[in-house]
């Protein structure tokens, strides 16, 4: 069976920009596509990401909204029951050949599980990374058994995939397809940007993401304490951009409006979109905070990368990431590092390991040469695959 009606789950800002280039491949190889468009994108608190969704051109097949009103386990778990039977609602109506879904978040788990009384076959990229912080490490890891197909982004993540018994005919090296923006986004200049975000052009400034580490969260306000105090110290312009929709999010967000409602030094930004953020990240004397994008991407600009705490642990680094802890005066030496010349001048050459930035054409030129057999929804488990 050949594949004709592909639906694609994007849940919010960090998953679409990752997505980004896969859909402009799917464009220009014509291959029919649509996007399930739930999570933070449909929340005016988070920035109605929909909204860049639609302004991109790409086919909204169906909006689902989920988020729950309040935050805590309970908001998660309420998310996640809406989101089950939202996306189970729109299976039941619509005939698919194939989900794709990205990543950790609870949304794209529901997605994954709702798919499976109507035996849809599923596509999963980014498997087999770890992030022991976070409760989505679970969530990535359940994906994977839930899924058919498996685009991961280096050799160990295809080998976690593998040791987990899936096929390995279906698990390809990909890369990170988030690399692809590098090559294939026009990047803005520095003004151009300076302007759009609101900051001075001829000034040094650090893009700054700080999301809950869920597994620690009774101990997030002493850490989002601690990270301000320490940017307090240096004297550079400072561009927040918003947390994720995880328990303690919106905590987060408020903390960071507020430092940034009275101080033009700091800037808070609901989203900044995919191509002035690698654009601010072309541009930025460093990142500081706990997200994957400083992980995965921003070696590719060559740019030096402060990672405070636990939320990534596990997560495959290039040379260009700081590890440090949750203190203020560990945040503070962490950020002075980066900004050495000495430190920086040591970047000038490194690879990133996520990839080259042909994730998007090595994805979509497996998707569109796949042929669907009803064998395939049928998961034995490979023991040869266990080294």
């Amino acid at each position: 069976m050949s594949i004709k009606n592909i639906a694609v789950v994007t849940v919010g800002r960090s998953d679409y920009g990752i997505y980004y280039p896969i859909f402009k491949e799917f464009e220009k190889q014509k291959i029919n596509f649509g996007l399930l468009v739930s999570g933070s994108h449909l929340s005016a608190e988070f920035g109605n990401t929909v909204n860049v969704i639609k302004k991109d051109g790409f086919p909204v097949l169906e909006e689902i909204p989920v988020l729950a009103d309040v935050d805590g386990p309970t908001g998660i778990i309420e998310s996640m029951a809406r989101s089950t039977l939202g996306f189970g609602q729109f299976y039941k109506e619509h005939n698919l050949d194939l989900l794709i879904l990205l990543g950790d978040r609870f949304e794209m788990h529901a997605a994954a599980v709702a798919a499976v009384p109507y035996n849809i076959p599923i596509a999963h990229i980014h498997g087999g990374e770890i992030s022991e912080g976070a409760i989505d490490n679970a969530f990535r890891h359940s994906i994977t058994k839930l899924s058919h197909f498996h685009f991961v982004s280096t050799e160990l993540s295809s080998a976690r995939v593998l040791a987990m018994g899936e096929n390995p005919a279906h698990v390809i090296v990909s890369g990170a397809p988030g690399l692809d923006n590098v090559l294939k986004l026009d990047l803005l200049g520095r003004e151009v940007i300076s302007e759009i975000i609101g900051i001075k052009s001829d000034s040094p400034f650090l893009l700054v993401t700080y999301h809950p580490v869920t597994l620690e969260i009774e101990d997030l306000a002493v850490q989002i304490d601690n990270l301000i105090a320490a940017l307090e110290d240096i004297d550079t312009q400072v561009v927040f951009t918003a947390s994720n929709a995880d328990n303690g999010g919106r905590f987060i967000n408020e903390k960071l409006r507020d430092r940034s409602s009275n101080d033009e030094r700091f800037l808070f930004c609901e989203n900044l979109g995919t191509q002035v953020y690698f654009s601010a990240m072309q541009y930025a004397s460093a990142m500081i905070g706990n997200s994957s994008s400083g992980i995965i991407e921003a070696a590719s600009f060559k740019l030096p990368v402060v990672n405070i705490g636990s939320r990534q642990d596990g997560r495959e680094r290039s040379l260009n990431v700081i590890d440090t802890g949750y203190g203020k005066d560990q945040i503070n030496e962490a950020i002075k590092k980066a900004l050495s010349i000495e430190y920086q001048g040591s970047l000038k050459d490194i690879e990133n390991i996520y990839g080259s930035g042909r994730a998007s054409e090595k994805i979509v030129n497996y998707i569109n040469e796949l042929t669907l057999e009803r064998s395939i929804l049928k998961k034995p488990f490979y023991f040869n695959a266990i080294q």
